[in-house]
């Protein structure tokens, strides 16, 4: 019965359009009462420790170090090192921007930093090369589910430390999906440009192409050294976003010159409002997570779904597109803190691996943001293509599908998961 509270509080509080931090508090509140044991200090308490977790300081690391790079010019740096790699190919400029956006979520590991900051460097560029209005901003927006799969991604370290899984191993998993997004992407927009007919190519001299490189080898290596730093062991996931923001802030500042110190405090402080947001999430997340354990949901869902624990595909099937359903009308975040706890103790039941299914998850709720109505990327590329959300929706859904596709085939086939895995850690 806690299930059917549970969910039906979160579905009503959502129909009045209350904040999900709110919600999150609201549900807990319903549930303590149902249960018996109303007493807010416990909220409060659970709020307060779910905030105080070392992992989740790699989250704000990030957020500062993503803001200084899109200010600090190595966002361009990398788009012009795209258009040497395969700016000669036919329809070069949307090939440049799937690979940017596989180098650039090696930098932010966050959707929405992707999609701003190489969508107002190379949306007005593919306009100008008579690119649709659609499909250029689509692609931008399509390419942008990357940044969340490569590392270092926000949504696994919000999941891995709500569910207790390795971040660490989390990242390792992500690197072939990443890439598989990517390759996808570029299959479908070499499709496209043989439909219509995009001959426009990018070229460049051998001395043009040598200072583009030594331009851009600051913005190039930075991936690279957190992601093998991770790897390595070096550095946990917090301490690359600690060196992340040092990296960007010396690069932007002292090679590139297009920050000024005085500029730091004003992008600390826009940094700092997109975080408190997120933490403020995740604090009302926690309360509801400590009361989903106390009420023993995880135990009722696994009694509803009692008949396929012994079917792990057939269970990840049903799981996926309650997934998918949930990201079309909720967003990434809360969707991570709110079912991670639930499904993780089933899916363990099933013995289907954890962290084969985080970054299952992950990308999943992470195609939430590109699916109406509430796909948040979706209306920020409406905002930088200067187009409306009926067009971008149009213009995305040849990658949409593309995307899918290789969702369904990582749930289908684990091992391109879970071997590449074995060889990454």
């Amino acid at each position: 019965m806690e299930l059917g509270i549970f969910v039906g509080s979160l579905f009503l509080f959502m129909f009045f359009g209350i904040p999900i931090a709110f919600i999150l508090i609201l549900c807990s509140i319903v549930l303590m009462i149902y249960m018996g044991v109303f007493d807010p200090s416990i909220i409060s308490q659970q709020m307060v420790m779910g905030t105080n977790n070392f992992s989740l300081m790699a989250i704000p690391f990030f957020m500062l170090a993503g803001e200084i790079m899109a200010k600090g010019g190595l966002s361009r740096r990398i788009v012009n090192f795209a258009n040497i790699i395969v700016g000669k190919l036919k329809g070069g400029l949307g090939y440049a921007a799937i690979l940017a956006s596989i180098i650039f979520s090696g930098l932010s590991g966050s959707a929405v930093a992707d999609a701003a900051a190489l969508g107002a460097i190379l949306i007005p560029m593919m306009y100008a090369n008579g690119y649709s209005p659609e499909r250029s901003t689509g692609l931008i927006c399509a390419g942008a589910m990357v940044a969340p799969i490569i590392p270092p991604s926000i949504p696994m370290i919000v999941l891995g430390s709500t569910v207790g899984v390795s971040i660490t191993k989390m990242f390792m998993a992500g690197i072939v999906p990443g890439l598989l997004l990517g390759l996808g992407l570029m299959i479908a927009w070499k499709v496209i440009v043989k439909k219509h007919g995009y001959n426009d190519v990018c070229t460049y001299t051998k001395k043009e192409q040598k200072e583009i490189i030594k331009d851009s080898l600051p913005a190039l290596v930075m991936p690279i050294i957190i992601v093998g730093g991770i790897r390595f062991g070096i550095f946990t996931p917090t301490e690359a976003g600690s060196f992340a923001v040092i990296y960007a802030l010396l690069v932007s500042i002292l090679w590139y010159k297009e920050i000024k110190p005085r500029d730091v405090i004003g992008i600390c402080v826009d940094s700092a409002g997109s975080t408190a947001i997120v933490m403020f999430i995740v604090a009302g997340a926690t309360a509801v997570g400590w009361l989903i354990t106390v009420a023993q949901i995880p135990n009722q869902l696994a009694a509803v779904l009692g008949g396929m624990i012994n079917h792990p595909l057939a269970l990840m099937i049903i799981i996926n597109i309650f997934l998918f359903a949930m990201g079309m009308v909720m967003d990434l975040t809360p969707n991570l803190l709110i079912f991670g706890p639930v499904l993780f103790p089933v899916i363990i039941q099933a013995g289907i691996d954890p962290i084969y299914f985080a970054v299952v998850m992950v990308l999943n709720l992470c195609l939430g943001l590109i699916t109406p109505p509430v796909g948040t990327v979706l209306y920020l590329g409406c905002s930088v293509g200067k187009i409306t959300f009926p067009q971008v929706v149009k213009g995305i859904m040849p990658f949409l599908l593309v995307e899918v596709l290789v969702l369904a085939l990582l749930i289908i086939f684990p091992q391109l998961v879970l071997v590449p895995l074995k060889f990454l850690i």
